[in-house]
């Protein structure tokens, strides 16, 4: 699995012009699932994004995690985060999971994150969204579940 987490003030997701999630203070994480990925790699991710200290404590050091803050999540499905771009100008995407084994992984990371207190917001898994948001600080970090 790969994820761009990003720290924002304020996101939102929407479908066909419907807000379908929203946050005012956490983290915006795209989340890319691969064909390889299993229910290891979702644990591993959910500890991580839980405990990852990168807001800001009162000395202004990056020492507080989401849950630290109250923050909270807004997850969005991203299959082109497994981008292949060596050959030609197009991008190929067949290391990305097909949605019948990713949409398990994603809901079992989502609810992962919710189980340990977070209150986490998604978009709709294959849909047309449109995602709009204030990164803060600008804070942006790109895990990948095979890269431990």
């Amino acid at each position: 699995m790969r994820l761009i987490i990003q720290r924002s003030k304020q996101a939102q997701v929407s479908i066909n012009n419907k807000i379908s999630g929203e946050i005012t203070h956490g983290l915006v994480l795209l989340v890319g699932i691969e064909a390889a990925d299993t229910q290891e790699d979702v644990d591993y991710l959910v500890r991580k994004v839980c405990n990852m200290r990168i807001f800001s404590d009162e000395a202004d050091k990056m020492n507080l995690s989401v849950q630290d803050v109250g923050g909270e999540i807004l997850s969005i499905s991203q299959f082109t985060l497994h981008a292949d771009t060596k050959k030609g100008n197009r991008p190929s995407f067949t290391q990305a999971a097909k949605p019948e084994a990713a949409i398990p992984l994603y809901d079992s990371f989502n609810k992962g994150l919710a189980a340990n207190g977070l209150r986490v917001e998604t978009g709709e898994f294959g849909a047309d969204m449109q995602v709009s948001l204030v990164n803060d600080g600008p804070v942006t970090i790109s895990i990948d579940s095979k890269n431990k």
